[in-house]
């Protein structure tokens, strides 16, 4: 059984996800799966957010479905109880990272400075997320950072697409990338799953190509 952080690594690309309706969240399931990213975070920053991973945890039990924006103990809760594997916060939450530790619930803090990596790896963690990435310096920032941190990886999200995605998988301090340009919003509210299908299939091929 792979831990959560090998299967990150072998996908490279976290699709995160915003859902307006849970009525979208099982094509959605389909396409990426089928796009050959069995993976997503799905943002609490909508209603349909617990719905939808409940939905997709049920339709589809292996694939790798974690809540992103999660700002309160309250909503790791319902997330959890939706069938969330993992919790990503965008910033450095000492209350939410230790209630996920208490209960051995993977979780993954935003961390940008290196006092916040510190914090990090005072708990123990191996892997933080980096958001805003593009905006907080980018892989020249992680690189710097990393360098007195050598145990730990990160999962840059914000501003990462396929034109600069080579620029962070091709460093060996990051675990994977988050990004949204292959589930952009007008996409699933339009029911382009056909397309979304593709851009996953493309983006699983541009990081395989890069890590090979």
């Amino acid at each position: 059984m792979k831990t959560i952080e090998e299967q990150f690594y072998g996908y490279a690309v976290v699709p995160v996800v915003v859902l307006d309706d849970a009525k979208d969240a099982l094509p959605l399931a389909k396409a990426l799966t089928e796009g050959g990213l069995s993976c997503a975070e799905v943002t609490f920053r909508t209603e349909a957010a617990e719905e939808s991973i409940r939905i997709m945890s049920r339709e589809y039990p292996d694939m790798l479905v974690g809540a992103g924006t999660v700002l309160t103990t309250e909503q790791v809760d319902r997330a959890m109880s939706a069938g969330a594997k993992f919790i990503v916060s965008p910033g450095f939450d000492p209350e939410i990272v230790d209630y996920c530790l208490e209960r051995d619930i993977p979780v993954f803090p935003g961390c940008i400075t290196p006092s916040e990596v510190a914090q990090a790896a005072k708990r123990g963690l191996k892997v933080v997320k980096f958001f805003p990435a593009e905006q907080a310096g980018g892989i020249a920032m992680i690189k710097a950072m990393a360098a007195p941190y050598t145990m730990m990886k990160f999962m840059p999200t914000g501003g990462i697409s396929a034109k600069n995605l080579k620029d962070y998988l091709g460093c060996d301090k990051i675990l994977c990338c988050g990004g949204s340009w292959m589930v952009k919003g007008d996409m699933i509210r339009a029911g382009e799953f056909d397309k979304i299908c593709e851009l996953t299939r493309e983006a699983v091929k541009l990081a395989k190509d890069i890590r090979s």
